[in-house]
Formats: C-alpha cells, structure tokens, sequence
C-alpha cells in the first residue's frame, strides 16, 4: 500500500520491546516515518480510504504494546520536520515529535516561562498535551494556545484556546493527530527557570522509580465523594477530590507484588516495572490483579492512564 509514496518504512518492527519505556510487547505490522505534513496527510489518507487502522508513536513512555503486536500501520514522527522549535516574542511553537524534556530545557535557555512544571515527565509534546500531562506542580494544557491537528481523512485545521479544554489527563481534541503546538509564556530569567527545573526534576527523581523500565503512572488518581455528601439527582455534583492511587494501591498491600516478570515499585505504588523475562500479559495481569484488589479493599475503581496497543 505505501510503495511509490515516497514514505520511509519497515516491516515487522519489534516497537513494544524495543521503542517503549516497560520494553515488552510485539511488533508493528509497518512502522512509517513520513518526513513532513504532506507525506503524514497522504499516508493518514490512504489507510483511511483504505480501512487500515494508523497509530502514532510518541516517546513509548505511557504505552504498553500488547504481545500480539500492532497490526496496520504505526507512524513515527521523527522527521525533523515535527520536532521545530521556533520562539516569537512569548510564544513559541514545537512540533508534536519534538522531546518534552528537549522543550522544557530550551525555554529555560530562553527564559521563557510555563513549562517548568513539565520537568522530568517522559513524552513527546504531541503526547503530553494529548493526555494533558502533568503532576503535582501543574499540567501542560495551563499555557497551550493553540494546536494544530490533522483529521482522519488527512485534513489539516488548529484548535484556539477558546476552543480547547483541558481536564485531568484528557482533552477535547478528537483528531487523532497532532501536529504542532503553540504555547502562551512569560518572560523571565533564565537562571531562575533552570533552577526551578532542576528542583522539579529532583523532586521526581527522589519519589519516582526513573531507573526501572516503567510506564511512569499506572493509573489516574480516582476522583471520589467528599466525606458526608451524598448525590442528589435533583440537586447540584457533591464536591469530590482526588486521591493518590498508589496510596490505594500501598494500603491495599502491593508494594512489591508481582505477576510473572511484572512487579509493584517499593518505591512508589503506582509504578509497574518489568524485569527482563516480563512480557506485556504479565504487566496486563498485573494491572488487573491491581484493579480487583484496590475494589476489594477500598471499594474505589481505577481507572488505568497507561495507553495500550491495540
């Protein structure tokens, strides 16, 4: 199907073990790397007249491929042409490919504002501001003003801010790609930016497993009923309030519970990491045991935020 489009590509490429943060999983039927919108538009085009279904792989770092593998067509987008970076006066836009890190770090150089808050979070800009990515400082859709998507069908269009919202790890943009985006900053000095950078990162590296080969946050922290307020049809949502979900999953005792190569982080619950002999059932079996047992014990529900393929 992609022969005579000009479109760099491979077969049977070994993704989940080889292009993801856990390391397990299967092969992509076509890993595509398009250099360019026109070549992305053309693709997305074809397998969408074509039935075939098109995935987009970011930095792997939220994303378990199941052992089956993936079957159609995953898109890389490592051209450089979705990884610019370009700055007009306090805006700046970076392409959907380009490192979240990469970003933070360049805008620290330029002091320019926003994004300090993003430090230490693996992913590609496209991902993050997918997922809305964040943290206890703040997520990414707080300075997003602009992002420029492409429909199914191959067509280009951008989403305003006033047309955007951001929630807890979602968004209201349903094109499936995203192809640039433009942040709203503030100027300020650069020695400071890199050094609230630096405390951030810190601050994750002391409380996050960044060593092990994990996904990052296993799942969402639920949101739950405050305490002596109950739903009234009739009447306004009771307040509600997050909680921590590997302080469930702690209490529910499974720090260091394991399923085959799969296994709970000492260090911070809502961490799985494999070890070499793990495969993507393991962690999928993992999860589920996790799931059944947070119910059992707390009655609460968690809902998973790692993304899995297909």
């Amino acid at each position: 199907m992609l022969d005579g489009m000009g479109i760099r590509f491979d077969t049977d490429v070994p993704i989940g073990k080889e292009m993801t943060w856990y390391g397990v999983g299967g092969a992509a039927q076509v890993l595509a790397h398009p250099a360019g919108v026109a070549q992305l538009s053309a693709l997305v085009a074809r397998c969408y007249e074509q039935q075939v279904p098109v995935n987009i792989l970011g930095s792997g770092a939220n994303l378990l491929v199941k052992d089956r593998g993936v079957p159609g067509v995953v898109v890389k987008l490592d051209d450089l042409a979705f990884s610019q970076y370009k700055v007009q006066g306090t805006k700046i836009t970076a392409g959907a490919g380009l490192d979240l890190f990469k970003l933070v770090l360049e805008c620290a150089k330029d002091g320019l504002a926003g994004l300090a808050h993003v430090a230490g979070i693996p992913a590609s800009v496209g991902g993050a501001v997918r997922m809305n990515a964040g943290g206890a400082f703040g997520d990414i859709g707080s300075t997003v003003h602009k992002v420029q998507v492409m429909a199914e069908n191959g067509q280009v269009y951008s989403r305003d801010r006033d047309d955007l919202v951001f929630g807890y790890r979602r968004t209201n943009i349903v094109a499936p790609y995203i192809l640039d985006v433009e942040f709203d900053m503030d100027e300020a000095d650069p020695q400071d930016i890199a050094r609230r950078v630096k405390e951030i990162f810190l601050y994750k590296k002391s409380t996050q497993p960044m060593s092990e080969n994990s996904a990052g946050c296993a799942f969402k922290n639920p949101s739950i009923v405050l305490p002596g307020h109950d739903s009234d049809e009739d009447g306004p949502p009771p307040p509600t309030e997050r909680v921590s979900a590997g302080k469930l999953i702690d209490q529910a005792g499974l720090k260091g519970y394991r399923v085959g190569g799969a296994e709970v982080s000492h260090r911070h619950a809502n961490f799985i990491f494999t070890h070499p002999c793990c495969t993507a059932d393991d962690v999928l079996a993992l999860m589920d045991h996790i799931q059944q047992t947070v119910l059992d014990h707390s009655g609460i529900a968690l809902e998973r935020e790692v993304v899995i393929w297909p």
